[in-house]
């Protein structure tokens, strides 16, 4: 169907309808007495069309039938539609949110099931491989195999200069050949200039980085057919796991793709939250709820330990209470807590 034509058609898309759906009701609002064969004629479709796009709009209740006793239907005001439309979203992202953290919970704790598994376990695609340099040897094997995308979790914090120098022809070599490169980092890297240096460095190459609050460990995947995770978030170097099943892989893909949506472009300025709270605040708030230690809330958040206990002595201050308890307490009460938590 083609949009409505005229002053309509440059805005189109805006309110978060399909766009053949919003012609419509635009023309609606336009030509409340159209026939739904004048309307047809007037945005070039065909009734047929037309019929379709006023059961989507019945059904978002963005039309409705006259009061009279004409059985014509009529478009709501554009400031009822937008509170609608707004609702509607609202509750879309609060559940993709309520998804995210459900994924990464089973992530989580499908890894430490298998935590105990030694090499390859027959029909299940896992193998697990001991130690930094044993890492190392894969991970320069799959770099030189990867052919399209190379999708990554960076947790950790600021990177260290040795690092970030060994790092830079490996991915050179890799944006040369035309992979698409994704890295997520947390925040806090944005507080470190050489860190942020080597991102935009990437970023000038062709490479794709945002930051999230935190990252439940590091996770590189190739090519969406193999995936390299670390096998204890605390110390990355001790070892590693090689997934190549399905079952894992697909659930590991879905992950990153949740973090990768909710994660903020380094070049863009976080959003305030709801809450009045930081991101790195929320964030912590949301790991205290969990019963999180300073030092594993600290890991988690790329930060130090003296700098996770500022973050959430100032989340209880920020919430008028006197303990973690009290602070969970009034932070359920005001709603800043997920559903998933509360």
């Amino acid at each position: 169907m083609e949009l409505l034509k005229g002053e309509s058609a440059s805005m189109s898309g805006q309110l978060g309808l399909d766009p053949s759906v919003e012609a419509v009701y635009r023309s609606m609002l336009a030509r409340p007495d159209d026939s739904l064969a004048e309307m047809a004629e007037r945005l070039g479709t065909t009734v047929e069309d037309v019929r379709r796009a006023l059961d989507a709009l019945t059904e978002l209740t963005l039309v409705r039938n006259s009061p009279e006793d004409s059985p014509q239907a009529r478009a709501v005001s554009p400031l009822l539609a937008m509170q609608i439309l707004l609702a509607r979203q609202e509750a879309e992202v609060a559940a993709q949110r309520q998804r995210l953290e459900t994924t990464r919970a089973a992530a989580a704790e499908l890894i430490a099931d298998y935590a105990h598994l030694q090499d390859v376990t027959p029909g299940l695609g896992l193998q697990y491989v001991e130690g930094v340099e044993s890492i190392r040897d894969h991970l320069e094997m799959f770099n030189s195999q990867v052919e399209e995308e190379f999708l990554t979790f960076a947790p950790g914090g600021p990177q260290t200069p040795a690092n970030m120098k060994a790092s830079k022809p490996l991915n050179l070599r890799l944006l040369e050949r035309g992979v698409q490169m994704r890295t997520v980092y947390v925040d806090s890297i944005r507080r470190d200039a050489p860190t942020v240096d080597h991102a935009r460095w990437l970023e000038e190459h062709g490479a794709s980085i945002r930051t999230v609050p935190s990252l439940p460990n590091r996770m590189i995947i190739f090519d969406r057919r193999l995936a390299l995770v670390a096998a204890q978030a605390d110390d990355t170097g001790a070892g590693a796991y090689i997934v190549s099943g399905p079952g894992l892989l697909t659930m590991l893909i879905s992950l990153f793709e949740y973090v990768w949506a909710e994660a903020c472009p380094l070049g863009k300025a976080h959003q305030p939250t709801e809450s009045g709270l930081t991101r790195a605040q929320q964030e912590t708030l949301r790991l205290m709820a969990q019963g999180r230690t300073d030092e594993s809330i600290a890991n988690s958040l790329g930060v130090s330990v003296r700098t996770a206990r500022r973050l959430t002595n100032s989340v209880i201050t920020s919430l008028d209470a006197r303990s973690r308890f009290q602070a969970g307490v009034h932070a359920v009460q005001r709603g800043h807590l997920p559903q998933a938590v509360q």
